[in-house]
């Protein structure tokens, strides 16, 4: 992941998003739990908590009170219409102009012309 600004909490729900987007969670599939999800990415669980608790507010997981958090039907769909949305108005504009400014074509950016 590139390094950003961003608070870590929202690092981390970046690839838990990824990660549904992708289908490595799956709707209905449990997510690793806090503690975890924290040992893998080396975090902090309050932050891994955080992060998941962001997910809930959003309804984009189910939480089963002493059992675990699942992917909530749709939830993938919903996320791929939110973050394309939100490349396209914030990443993209800066990738556009970068292009442009080192006079990229499309054949190159394709590959075709390598």
């Amino acid at each position: 992941m590139a390094p950003t600004g961003k608070p870590v909490y929202l690092k981390l729900r970046d690839l838990i998003a990824a990660a549904i987007i992708d289908g490595t969670y799956p709707e209905g599939a449990m997510l690793p739990s806090v503690r975890a999800f924290a040992a893998d990415q080396g975090a902090n669980p309050l932050t891994v908590a955080k992060a998941y608790q962001q997910f809930q507010l959003d309804g984009l997981v189910e939480v089963q009170r002493g059992v675990g958090m699942y992917v909530a039907r749709g939830a993938a769909e919903r996320l791929r219409s939110s973050e394309r949305e939100s490349f396209l108005a914030q990443e993209w504009p800066v990738v556009r102009a970068r292009i442009d400014r080192l006079g990229l074509s499309l054949a190159e950016l394709l590959g075709e012309n390598a």
